[in-house]
């Protein structure tokens, strides 16, 4: 009895080991499943590491910044005054930005449009509230990224839970309510909604940074996962979203690079590859000219700026492609179309007069120009051999608030 009852132990002891190892290897593939499959796409990693002591008054800035995030109250889509049409305020809802009530009409409906001039009352929906989630988790994240001070990763973890998670908060995946316009559609939205979306881009490189902190759970991870995998299919598939996607100027520039964004984050590669692969044909030598000239954009009341917009979506689409092997800034059509051009085009501005400026740009001419420069930048760190230099140093205004230096 007694060998029966050692043997019997032994057996057990084998047996508890084994389902120790398998609970172990699943939950470590698990893990590594979550964490594999997304990567940071738009920052530049080893130049945050050298940050410490290259530019330490833009590390203290951004720490600061992440110091007054600390004690900052998310602000959800369950908080504004308004209800959206399906009567679900967990459902986002913004204005269109350029739309106005008519001076004719007693009640102003339907609004019209005023090209580049932005209407106030937009900042009473969700636009503004979703803008500064992303900013306070990009901040949250750097400092967290140059600190290892877990305070901050908790509070950015909190913040992902309050907007993504929490079921007394979360936005719903989708944007049946973007960019409305009053008085048309019977309060349902347009593609341009999509849009809104964009700040998201950039905030999940930070949601990538936070994976090393103890604060965010496999749990908190496969929900936001979760999450994006659904808006993602709702891009795809739904009828309002269509319309962006089939937008020939700068915004259906804006719905691939989410797509790619949202698809590497869930680990479908192959979507993004493929949006990847039919970019030039289908976005970048539809919209740029020989010369580099994006008309589109340049009909615009904002030509500069509009053009500097696009310009921006061009590279962080390029980047995420890297992460691919994928090569977009080196396509170029038989005629020479392609993301330098469109750099080159705008080049000859720099340094000028509005009133030099053959198309229009009704407002921020000597921002618009900072943001140019930025872009210049930060092409010169994607190519091999820089480029622009010359370029961009001789106008970019530099301080310490400049988190480009380290982030690109």
């Amino acid at each position: 009895m007694q060998y029966i009852f050692c043997s019997f132990t032994m057996v057990s002891n084998v047996q508890f080991l084994k389902n120790s190892m398998k609970k172990s290897i699943l939950l470590m593939s698990l893990f590594f499943i979550c964490n594999i499959h997304a990567q940071v796409c738009i920052w530049n990693l080893k130049s945050l590491l050298e940050a410490k002591k290259t530019y330490p008054e833009i590390v203290q800035s951004i720490i600061k910044d992440a110091d007054k995030n600390l004690g900052k109250t998310i602000v959800t889509v369950v908080d504004k005054e308004m209800t959206p049409p399906s009567g679900d305020k967990h459902d986002y809802m913004s204005m269109g930005r350029y739309w106005w009530p008519d001076p004719t009409k007693a009640d102003g409906l339907p609004y019209i449009r005023r090209d580049g001039v932005s209407n106030p009352e937009l900042e009473k929906l969700d636009r503004k509230p979703l803008g500064s989630f992303a900013s306070t988790i990009k901040n949250l994240s750097l400092a967290y990224y140059l600190t290892s001070d877990e305070k901050y990763a908790q509070k950015a973890v909190e913040s992902i839970r309050i907007w993504f998670i929490n079921a007394a908060t979360k936005m719903n995946p989708n944007m049946n309510f973007g960019q409305t316009i009053p008085g048309k559609r019977n309060g349902a939205g347009r593609g341009e909604g999509v849009l809104d979306t964009y700040s998201f881009v950039e905030m999940l490189d930070g949601v990538e940074v936070l994976k090393k902190s103890k604060a965010f759970s496999l749990s908190d991870q496969e929900a936001i996962k979760a999450w994006f995998t659904t808006y993602l299919d709702w891009m795809l598939t739904a009828e309002v979203a269509a319309e962006e996607q089939n937008a020939k100027n700068n915004h259906g520039t804006a719905f691939d690079v989410q797509v790619v964004r949202f698809a590497l984050f869930v680990g479908n590669n192959v979507l993004a590859a493929k949006f990847c692969n039919e970019f030039p044909s289908k976005r970048l030598y539809t919209q740029i000219e020989p010369n580099g000239a994006q008309p589109l954009e340049l009909a615009r009341t904002t030509a500069l700026g509009y053009s500097v917009f696009n310009l921006t979506h061009f590279l962080d689409i390029s980047q995420m492609a890297n992460t691919l092997n994928i090569n977009l800034l080196d396509a170029k059509s038989a005629d020479g179309r392609g993301i330098l051009k469109a750099a080159d085009f705008l080049i000859p501005f720099i340094g000028t007069k509005a009133s030099d400026f053959p198309y229009k740009q009704i407002k921020e001419w000597e921002a618009v120009q900072q943001k140019l420069c930025w872009q210049l930048y930060r092409l010169d760190k994607m190519l091999s051999k820089p480029i622009y230099e010359k370029v961009y140093s001789n106008y970019l205004v530099s301080n310490n608030e400049n988190k480009e230096f380290i982030l690109y």
